[in-house]
């Protein structure tokens, strides 16, 4: 931390103690190519690096989980010492049958003894099978149960694209490839034109019918590898790994015209409305820089759009030209 010029807060302290000890790795790389990078690590990296490796998400469906793993996991401990217990029990009848017949007992009544005995021993082993196979369901159970809160915390609700929580994990790893290999990472940031308008004419129930087309729009047109997701509002974004600011635009233009050529139909009366629009932002990741930067310098690209007219893509590269001619 000192040699990195990091000042000694409580998160801070949290970050690099979590990084000397290797655990998550995401953070250990992250941190060891900022490093390279001679990346700087002044308040806005710190304070990216707390929260995206560091601080606790909202872990109630997780603790719900956790309290029935350990549910679980003590009856998996009472059958485990029940199971042994009968074995040693089962032992110690085996052994005093021996013993009566190395005494000269009656061989058919030691026979019937130890039959008893391997009965009783079947029978317990029957049981205790029966008892693990309800709690491997009930395993079973929690995994699904698990994995579906994931699903739905890593969801928005009305586009069903990844929201924020989402985009923020793909983005870490997609950056960490991009530093790690060399390889282009770019953004497209979308907002809807004219969307307040469009809202107080026709009612937010048919704006939220816009918001899904036009997320299911950007889901169609962006690639598989690309992670489109809802930034807030009526803003989408779409991260695009492997592609530079040239591939990203080109992408962009499919994704404005497929919208352009959308027609909106109100579910209600079956009115045909007016077509909607979208402006585009598009950026490329540069080596060392946060998320938060990157949406920036494309939130700025996108807001060129609209003041150069609205249903058009900007690439940042049109920033220094602007800046340029000012």
């Amino acid at each position: 931390m000192a040699a990195q010029h990091v000042p000694a807060t409580p998160d801070n302290f949290n970050v690099w103690f979590v990084y000397s000890m290797g655990v998550p790795s995401d953070l250990q790389r992250a941190i060891d190519i900022l490093i390279g990078n001679k990346r700087k690590f002044d308040a806005t990296v710190n304070r990216d690096l707390f929260s995206t490796y560091v601080a606790a998400p909202d872990g109630s469906a997780a603790s719900l989980a956790s309290r029935q793993l350990h549910s679980v996991m003590d009856a998996a401990q009472i059958f485990l010492a029940t199971a042994i217990a009968d074995n040693h029990a089962q032992m110690r009848a085996i052994h005093d049958v021996a013993d009566q017949g190395q005494a000269g007992s009656d061989p058919k009544l030691l026979v019937k003894q130890l039959m008893s005995e391997l009965a009783k021993a079947a029978g317990r082993a029957t049981k205790l099978e029966a008892s693990f196979a309800d709690k491997t369901r009930e395993l079973e159970a929690i995994r699904e149960n698990l994995s579906k809160s994931e699903e739905r915390a890593m969801t928005d609700t009305l586009t069903g694209l990844p929201n924020r929580r989402a985009l923020e994990e793909f983005f870490r790893k997609a950056q960490i490839t991009a530093m790690e290999k060399g390889e282009p990472l770019s953004l497209l940031m979308l907002d809807i034109d004219h969307f307040k308008k469009f809202n107080d004419n026709f009612g937010h129930g048919v704006g939220d019918q816009v918001l899904r087309l036009m997320a299911q729009v950007l889901r169609d047109k962006v690639r598989e590898v690309d992670l489109p997701a809802r930034y807030g509002g009526e803003e989408l974004i779409a991260v695009l790994p492997g592609a530079d600011l040239s591939a990203a635009t080109v992408i962009a233009e499919r994704v404005r015209r497929a919208i352009a050529e959308c027609q909106i139909t109100r579910r209600s009366t079956g009115e045909t409305l007016p077509s909607i629009t979208v402006s585009i932002g598009a950026a490329q990741f540069q080596p060392g820089e946060t998320m938060n930067e990157l949406v920036e310098r494309c939130d700025r690209a996108l807001y060129l759009a609209k003041r150069n007219g609205r249903n058009r893509v900007i690439a940042e590269t049109e920033l220094d030209r602007e800046i340029a001619a000012v």
